[in-house]
């Protein structure tokens, strides 16, 4: 740092010792000078003044009214005793400027009623410096120091606009990095969310599946061990495909570049979940209706997809044996509908719960906010005649 730049911050963060040094240096220069040239002939009543006019400026930012009270006080107290102008009068412009800088509003105009009434009251009392009293003379002489305490309570008002500008604009950077930390907490509880539902819609599939096939698996080895061969396959692709998901959620939790662009799931993907579906015993049955009037967001696509995931997974889990399910894609004019429903065991043989999911799951909760995120709607619950329903609507995305 640069020696003017720390002193620059020395200043600011000590104000209250500038005041002081300000106020003794010019209480020993407007005691000297008139020494010097024998200006006052009562060292006693020249020495107070002098005080009562320059020492207050040590409070002139702290206490700014009552370091003017004393100032005005020593200036009624020269007009009073003394018969010429001092040295130490400098104070009454510093004054003024400092109650515009720092006082109240109220005090600030005070201050300059103040020095407009001290300006005349010395040109009555002293006339002019060093020349006849005349009418003009006495006009500009008053004129003089009118202008001075103008221009003092001019850039002390200036000064105090500048500081509660400055004011203003730390107090609002303050608040937008409150706003930032804020936000930048929401995205990461956000985020957090969203991998929750991601490693529950590829672990609760995948483990769905593979329990399956390993009780199928369990049964048929005493009777086919071919059965148990292919089934076991089965849940080796499966386990290998969590796997590769799994992976691809703890890379982009790591920031892996390569991880976190990797594709992700999408509707053209829908043959390959149905097709591990029906590895599992489970009869899939899948339609498509309809054409997209415009393509949905890669996104809104995964919503979609996981979504069916899910759908397939409570069949899995939950519709029995010899359960049937329906898989249904629908374009519409204003978006897609999808649908997975069973001919299974009701909500009340399983625990399936209504439409806000199953009971103490997160399943279904977790489709609904999924498709909330894209203004979509989401509904499951028990048949009438038996069996399970979930449906979801995601709308086009408007431009």
């Amino acid at each position: 740092m640069t020696p003017h730049r720390a002193l620059d911050r020395w200043l600011r963060a000590n104000p209250a010792a500038v005041d002081r040094a300000v106020a003794g240096a010019l209480f020993v220069v407007a005691v000297l000078v008139p020494f010097v040239v024998g200006l006052f002939p009562h060292p006693a009543a020249f020495l107070l003044v002098t005080s009562m006019q320059t020492l207050p400026l040590a409070w002139r930012r702290s206490r700014p009214a009552l370091a003017a009270a004393l100032v005005a006080a020593g200036s009624l107290g020269q007009l009073a005793v003394v018969d010429t102008f001092l040295p130490s009068q400098v104070a009454v412009p510093l004054t003024v400027h400092a109650l515009a800088a720092h006082g109240r509003r109220r005090e600030s105009f005070a201050g300059l009623v103040l020095g407009l009434a001290g300006a005349v009251l010395a040109t009555a009392r002293y006339g002019t410096v060093g020349g006849a009293a005349t009418v003009q003379s006495l006009v500009l002489s008053f004129l003089g120091l009118s202008l001075i305490v103008l221009v003092a309570w001019t850039f002390g008002d200036l000064a105090r606009t500048r500081r509660l500008a400055l004011r203003a604009l730390e107090d609002r950077a303050r608040r937008l990095e409150v706003e930032r930390q804020q936000e930048r907490d929401l995205a990461a509880a956000d985020e957090r969310s969203h991998i929750a539902r991601e490693m529950h819609d590829i672990v609760a599939h995948s483990l769905s599946v593979i329990i399956t096939q390993a009780d199928g698996a369990r049964y048929a080895s005493a009777r086919d061990p071919e059965v148990a061969r292919h089934t076991l396959g089965t849940i080796s692709e499966a386990g290998r495909g969590s796997l590769r998901e799994m992976r691809r959620l703890l890379g982009v939790l790591r920031g892996d570049e390569a991880a976190s662009t990797r594709p992700l799931p999408t509707l053209a993907d829908l043959p390959d979940l149905l097709e591990s579906t029906r590895r599992t015993g489970l009869d899939v049955r899948a339609t498509l209706s309809g054409r997209p009037r415009r393509p949905l967001p890669a996104g809104a696509e995964l919503t979609a997809y996981r979504a069916v995931q899910e759908g397939l997974t409570n069949v899995v889990k939950h519709a029995g044996p010899a359960a049937r399910a329906s898989v249904a894609l629908a374009w519409t004019g204003s978006g897609l509908e999808a649908s997975v429903t069973d001919d299974g065991r009701g909500a009340a043989a399983n625990g399936r719960a209504g439409s806000a999911g199953r009971a103490g799951g997160q399943g279904l909760r977790g489709m609904a906010e999924r498709v909330g995120l894209y203004d979509g709607t989401a509904s499951s619950g028990p048949l009438a005649g038996g069996g399970f329903a979930a449906r979801i609507f995601i709308p086009y995305t408007e431009d």
